[in-house]
């Protein structure tokens, strides 16, 4: 029959917390009382500052502690001290349930949303964005390799004139002026007055 165990750290000449955990770990209720009163306190606070709701933390926190339960073979003393340990978890459940709770939100709303009627006008809207994409596309086709290559980098992926010289290799100022051409040829064919 194993003896009752009394936590009092190990100065107070009580069982340090890894051995607790140790006992924990064969599943030793008495220990895993003992463990409870030690980071219980620790576990409730770090999941109030992450989740900040009090009724969310005190989930957060019984979830944490059931998997102390659980978990308390899986320690390894030589990787950390035994509050280490257990405010990781508590960290990483109270991020979990933020996310959790973020993308229930976010589809919520996506489904409020999608539940909208559409007014009729954002449909040709949609409908003439689609005709000028294909417009700008054909016309793109019409310029020349090297106009198309700089225009396309400039404006579909954000670079800088400084940044399309570098990545086609070309000297800046022949960047330049394929820009200013492959524009005025853009311009010109897509019927815009200046």
């Amino acid at each position: 029959m194993t003896q009752p165990l009394r936590f009092g750290g190990a100065d107070a000449g009580g069982p340090r917390l890894e051995e607790v955990m140790e006992r924990v770990g064969h599943g030793d209720k008495d220990a895993f009382t003992i463990l409870y009163d030690a980071v219980a306190a620790m576990v409730f606070g770090i999941a109030v500052k992450v989740v900040r709701d009090r009724a969310q933390a005190e989930e957060v926190a019984q979830e944490v502690m059931i998997d102390l339960w659980r978990q308390a073979a899986r320690y390894r003393p030589g990787q950390g001290s035994v509050t280490t340990w257990v405010a990781t978890i508590a960290h990483r459940r109270a991020v979990d349930r933020v996310r959790s709770a973020q993308a229930a939100s976010n589809r919520e709303y996506a489904d409020a949303v999608r539940d909208l009627p559409r007014p009729f006008d954002v449909v040709a809207e949609e409908v003439e964005m689609r005709l000028d994409s294909e417009r700008v596309r054909r016309c793109l086709r019409g310029l020349t390799e090297l106009q198309r290559q700089a225009v396309t980098l400039a404006y579909y992926q954000g670079l800088t004139y400084r940044e399309v010289a570098e990545t086609l290799r070309s000297p800046l100022a022949t960047i330049k002026t394929r820009m200013r051409d492959g524009l005025i040829r853009l311009r010109d064919c897509m019927g815009v007055t200046t």
